[in-house]
Parts: C-alpha cells; sequence; structure tokens
C-alpha cells in the first residue's frame, strides 16, 4: 500500500506514474510528438475566432437573422466546454491516443460540413460537432503531455509551448480569418471551415506514429452528468445571450436599432433558471455517481481549484478583447477583414515572448508571482481599450500597446496556472484534470462574453437614447452608440480581471519547487 500524506487539503487525485505503455520516447520523437499535440491544439483554438471576422458574410450568404449570428461562435464555444470533462473521461477509460484521434477525425469532418454548409440549421449543427471533435481532441492532447514529458524543465518546456497556442491560435484565427474572407466576401467565409480539414485529417494519420498509447483503465461513462452539465450550460449562456438580442417588434422608423429583450424577458429569464437547476442537480449527480464525469475532489485541493477559477475568469476577458475589438476596428475605424486580422498580429508576438519567459521564470519564482503579475497586466490593458475616444482612434497609440501588454499577461498567466491545474492528479485521472481545465476556460470564454456583451449592448441602448433627443438623423449615432457600449464593456472586464488577480495573490500557495516533480513539496510517498 501506498499513503499518501499531504499538509493541504485531502486530495485523493494524487501523483502517480505516468501510464504510457507504448511509443515514442526518444528527444527526437518527443519533439515531434509536441508538434502534432500542438498542431491539434492550434487548430481547435483558432476556431473560436476565425470565423469572427467573417460573421457579416455568413449571414448574408446564409440570411441567418443578425440575433443569432453570435451562435456560430457561442454554439461551438458551448459545444467545446459543455463535452470537455466528457472527452477527458473518454481519454481516461479508452485510451488518450485513440480518443485523440477520433477526435482531431470528426472534427475535420465537421469542418467540411460548415464548409459546404446551405443554411443555417446545417452550419450551425456542423459548429456543434465541431465542439464534440475539439471536446475529445483537446484534453486528451493536454493530458499526453502530461504522461508523454517528465516532470521538469521538459514538461514545463512542453505546457508553455502548448499554452501559448491557446492565445497565439485565437490571433492566427482572426488573421486567416480576415485573410480568407477577403479573398472572395461572397464565398471566402466557406475557407475559414475547411482549412481545418487537411489539418485534422494528418494529425489522425500520424497520432499512431508519433503519441505514446496509454493504458484503458475501468469505469463507467457518467452520461446523465454530461447531459445535466452540458444542457445547464447552454440555457444559462442562452438566458444571458438572449438578454442582449434585439426585439424584432421594437425596430421602427424612429427606432431602427430596435430595444434588447432585456433581463425581464420571460424566456430569457426562464433560460437562466433552469441553466442553474440544471448545473444544482449536475452537483447532486456528480457527488453520488461511483465513476463521476467530475469528481468534485479535484477542487479538494486549494491551489487546483484557485488555477480552475482564474483560468475561468481570465480567458472570459480575453474572447471578449477579441470580439469587442474586432468590431470596433472594423466597424468604427473602417478596418477591411484583412487589415483587423492583422491588428492582432501583435498579439500572437507577445504571447509567445511571455510564455517563453514563464515557462524560463516557473523554475525559479513561484506561480503566484507569475500569475498574479501577468493578470495585473492584462487588466491594465483592457482598462486602457476603455478609455479609446470616439473620433479619436490611433491603432499605433490607443491598442497596439495594449493588445501586446495583454498578451504578455496572458503568457505569464496560463503556464504557471496550467502547471498547478494538473499537477499532483493521478495519471489515470489526468484526462479529467485537463479536461476541467479546458473546461474552465471554455466555459468561463462563452460566459464572459454572452456577460459582457449584455453589458455593452445596455450602454448602447442608453447612449442611442440619449443621442436620439439631440440629433436623431446623425448617421454615426449607431457607431458612437457601439463605441460606448464597447468600452464599457472592456471596463468591466478589466475589473473582472483582477478579480482573478485578488484571489491568486491571496489564495496561491504552490512553490515552484514543486512543480519540477510529479509529487507536491510535503507530501509523503511511502
Amino acid at each position: 500500500m501506498t499513503d499518501i500524506k499531504s499538509s493541504d487539503a485531502p486530495d485523493d487525485m494524487s501523483a502517480s506514474q505516468p501510464d504510457a505503455v507504448d511509443g515514442p520516447s526518444s528527444p527526437g520523437h518527443l519533439g515531434w510528438a509536441l508538434v502534432l499535440i500542438c498542431m491539434a491544439q492550434l487548430m481547435v483554438v483558432l476556431d473560436s475566432t476565425i470565423a469572427n471576422i467573417a460573421l457579416p458574410y455568413i449571414g448574408t450568404d446564409l440570411k441567418i437573422d443578425p440575433s443569432n449570428l453570435s451562435w456560430v461562435v457561442t454554439g461551438y464555444a458551448l459545444a467545446f466546454g459543455g463535452l470537455l470533462l466528457l472527452g477527458g473521461r473518454l481519454g481516461d477509460l479508452f485510451g488518450r491516443r485513440r480518443v485523440f484521434m477520433a477526435g482531431v477525425a470528426l472534427f475535420a469532418i465537421a469542418s467540411a460540413l460548415g464548409g459546404v454548409a446551405q443554411n443555417e440549421a446545417m452550419l450551425l449543427g456542423s459548429r456543434g460537432l465541431q465542439g464534440l471533435g475539439a471536446a475529445l481532441a483537446s484534453p486528451t492532447a493536454l493530458a499526453l503531455i502530461t504522461t508523454t514529458f517528465p516532470a521538469g524543465p521538459q514538461r514545463n518546456r512542453a505546457f508553455s509551448v502548448f499554452a501559448a497556442m491557446s492565445g497565439i491560435g485565437a490571433a492566427i484565427g482572426l488573421v486567416l480569418g480576415g485573410w480568407l474572407t477577403d479573398l472572395d466576401p461572397a464565398w471566402g467565409w466557406r475557407l475559414t471551415f475547411l482549412i481545418n480539414v487537411p489539418i485534422g485529417l494528418l494529425a489522425a494519420y500520424f497520432a499512431p506514429k508519433l503519441l505514446p498509447d496509454t493504458d484503458h483503465h475501468a469505469g463507467s461513462l457518467d452520461l446523465p452528468g454530461a447531459i445535466l452539465g452540458t444542457g445547464g450550460l447552454l440555457a444559462l449562456v442562452y438566458g444571458i445571450t438572449r438578454t442582449s438580442n434585439v426585439d424584432p417588434d421594437t425596430i421602427t422608423a424612429l427606432n431602427p436599432h430596435g430595444t434588447s429583450y432585456g433581463w425581464g424577458d420571460p424566456v430569457a429569464v426562464t433560460a437562466m433558471v433552469l441553466g442553474v437547476l440544471a448545473l444544482v442537480a449536475f452537483i447532486f449527480v456528480e457527488r453520488r455517481v461511483s465513476n463521476p464525469l467530475m469528481p468534485l475532489s479535484i477542487f479538494a485541493n486549494r491551489n487546483r481549484a484557485v488555477a480552475f477559477v482564474s483560468m475561468m475568469i481570465t480567458p472570459a476577458a480575453m474572447f471578449a478583447m477579441f470580439f469587442f475589438l474586432s468590431l470596433y476596428v472594423q466597424n468604427v475605424m473602417g478596418y477591411s477583414p484583412l487589415k483587423t486580422g492583422f491588428a492582432f498580429l501583435p498579439f500572437a508576438v507577445g504571447m509567445v515572448f511571455g510564455a517563453t519567459a514563464s515557462s524560463k521564470l516557473v523554475a525559479k519564482v513561484d506561480p503566484r508571482v507569475l500569475a498574479g503579475t501577468g493578470t495585473i497586466l492584462a487588466g491594465i490593458a483592457l482598462f486602457f481599450f476603455s478609455r479609446i475616444e470616439f473620433g479619436s482612434e490611433n491603432y499605433w497609440t490607443d491598442i497596439a500597446p495594449f493588445v501586446v501588454l495583454m498578451s504578455i499577461g496572458m503568457g505569464l498567466t496560463f503556464v504557471p496556472m496550467t502547471l498547478v491545474a494538473v499537477h499532483g492528479v493521478r495519471t489515470q485521472d489526468a484526462g479529467i484534470g485537463s479536461g476541467v481545465l479546458n473546461t474552465m476556460q471554455q466555459v468561463g470564454g462563452a460566459l464572459g462574453l454572452a456577460t459582457l456583451s449584455a453589458v455593452a449592448s445596455h450602454f448602447t441602448t442608453e447612449k442611442l437614447a440619449d443621442l436620439a433627443t439631440g440629433n436623431p438623423t446623425n448617421p454615426a449615432n449607431g457607431l458612437i452608440a457601439f463605441a460606448d457600449g464597447a468600452t464599457h464593456a472592456f471596463l468591466v472586464g478589466a475589473f473582472m480581471i483582477w478579480t482573478a488577480s485578488l484571489i491568486v495573490w491571496l489564495l496561491l500557495s504552490v512553490k515552484h519547487t514543486e512543480l519540477a516533480t510529479d509529487a507536491p513539496e510535503g507530501v509523503h510517498v511511502g
């Protein structure tokens, strides 16, 4: 018997040795394995943003109502985030390499369906399938890093590259989306989906050649938990999103922009209540089933819980930055789709710099200092975005410096928080640990974007009402009101991420020396 005693909170998901059972392990093979894993991660992450710039063209071509167009983005994020835990558990039970291959192959097939979509239902259905494929591939990819690379510098470097893909993929998605859309507004948007097909198929082909397989573990699937968790998140985000959608019955000649449904809308309120009830039922089920989809004991370790919470709040602010800023530079500053994409290129550069620096510093500096500093910097960037003045915007002084500042902050945050989140989890449960981490990122992004969209809609409506009393015929009123709503969303986002920073500074206590081993400091194994 092996007794594990820790000075920290009880944690029955403590570390054990990696369970890779076959596959390459030489340094050269490890390098190619990391390339393959990161290629798949880049594919699933960039798909969160690649369609953003093409949304107006998608809506025109497929005749999608503007109030439903946001589901092209949030539908993918919800399916991705809501099914991540199921994907992680499938990898634990049936082998991570096998589930990884199934995920990237399904993602490629769904991308092909999206690229040839002929109507709204077909496109949104393909986005849901893409989310399922991503939910199978992403947690198993992160778990494969945990079980393939030994603890210490090698794993730290691997995690830094993997974490960088989260920010770089989002920025590259905007650049690619702008370029592909610019090729031809009538059909260029279809390439934003079709580009994933060869990437996914190549990843599935090379996986058995480059990735080690892992043991299959006994257990059962918690389908009730998957249904309640995913359904609850879907209902909650739908309710929040609906509050900011425009009621078509309010669109008149005097009010061409219409009025949002608002927080008093009975459909929105019902959806949010049902969502909360489903999530409460999810927790109730997870406490009682023998093989839960999300063992609540994974939150028993305080440091891991802090990492999960911070990695839920931080991406929410980042998603909002990409969404609102991409619309701002197109609609208000008049940038073309391609120019808009390149406006975010500095984010990829800053993310690489931040992640690289963080991966080196994490061996010498405690995660609390790195992540705490990173979240402060990201909040400062969002605060300065909220200070942009309509009509006097300058990309090089008002946008570019703070895009870089935020990306560096994200790089400093993602690497140590990723290491803390998966550190000390038993390798047979690594899929759950990485699944929870990815779920927090995607669900946090979806919830954060929905919430900040509601904030932006509220202030946009108020500003339109104020402008209508002055010069109601001014053609710029819509842009002025949108800019006012976006800057308020940035301000709320800044305080969101500063809240995450406060949590990190006050509650995170793991030391940098602990991350160099597979067992936390102070744990006796013997």
